[in-house]
């Protein structure tokens, strides 16, 4: 990296700095704290507001969110970073220029959410509340469920779309049904909750819903992988998302599978530890939190090095 240059670029940004030698000192643009708080180290390639916390492990995300498209080429220029127009394959038929599947809830639909609630809401209340859901993340998900019909004893948590439809929901037993999970006849190639997925935010992949619940800016993969014709993976290379893996334990071979696709696509990762838990559904939001500001970042030569590892 051209350090003279990246000053240059990053005061066109963000405006005037302090240089403390080792780190440049500017006004948060993020909490726009009177001081300059926002502590920006070149060599790590690092940021951090020591006021708000916002903070990355990549200054390409800085200027992307709060620079220009001119900055953001110029820095482009400077650091080696693959141009989107090499991934043109991945846009040919955008998900954009589909159709948004819809999807009624079933007309047995209770929400959690409401004021008033039947008795009949008090057994999957409980239920949320052993698995360590609190009011807010009911709120947040829209959580409801169904107390018979198809769907009875079940809790609905729905995903909504860009247009603010349902276009899919999953239905857990709270009942203790031989079947956990029951889901309706629909098509899973969407992106979980997609209407409340921060893009400019770290985005944590894992395997269900109770894993996004707990780990915040989230989306649940169903079970599935992560395809290269997926809307999901458009999403993140066309924003420039930086990616947490946090996929349960046992799903090893598919985690190696969706590190090697975001890898070529120049993606920024980072790898969760969720061993000693089922999964991250199991684990108390506080823990998952730990992990992942502990989360190794991985990059294409790690990852080889890791993958030999794991076949030895």
């Amino acid at each position: 990296m051209n350090k003279t240059e990246a000053k240059k670029i990053l005061h066109e940004a963000l405006g005037f700095y302090t240089d403390k030698g080792s780190e440049l000192l500017f006004a948060c643009p993020s909490c726009n704290h009177h001081k300059r708080k926002l502590s920006v180290n070149l060599d790590k390639n690092v940021f951090k507001c020591w006021v708000c916390d916002y903070h990355g492990r990549n200054l390409r995300r800085i200027i992307r969110r709060f620079g220009s498209y001119t900055q953001l080429q110029k820095w482009d220029a400077i650091t080696d970073r693959t141009d989107l127009s090499q991934f043109a394959e991945l846009f040919m038929g955008d998900g954009s220029e589909q159709i948004e599947e819809k999807l009624e809830l079933p007309s047995e639909f209770v929400s959690l959410a409401n004021r008033e609630l039947p008795l009949s809401a008090n057994r999957p209340l409980r239920y949320l509340k052993e698995r360590g859901l609190t009011k807010q993340d009911i709120l947040r998900w829209k959580i409801g469920f169904c107390y018979d019909g198809e769907f009875g004893g079940r809790i609905i948590i729905p995903s909504f779309g860009m247009s603010g439809h349902p276009n899919y929901f999953i239905a857990r037993s709270y009942v203790g049904h031989g079947m956990k999970y029951k889901n309706p006849q629909s098509s899973k190639n969407i992106i979980f909750n997609e209407l409340f997925t921060n893009w400019n935010d770290d985005l944590v992949i894992v395997e269900g819903v109770f894993d996004a619940i707990n780990a915040g800016n989230a989306v649940p993969i169903l079970g599935s992988t992560l395809r290269k014709d997926s809307d999901l993976l458009r999403k993140i290379v066309r924003n420039d998302t930086p990616v947490y893996i946090a996929l349960d334990p046992d799903a090893a071979n598919k985690e190696r599978k969706i590190i090697s696709m975001l890898l070529r696509y120049d993606v920024e990762i980072y790898k969760v530890d969720v061993r000693g838990y089922e999964d991250v559904g199991s684990m108390p939001k506080e823990e998952f939190k730990k992990r992942k500001a502990k989360a190794a970042l991985i990059d294409r030569d790690n990852y080889l090095l890791m993958d030999m590892l794991s076949a030895i």
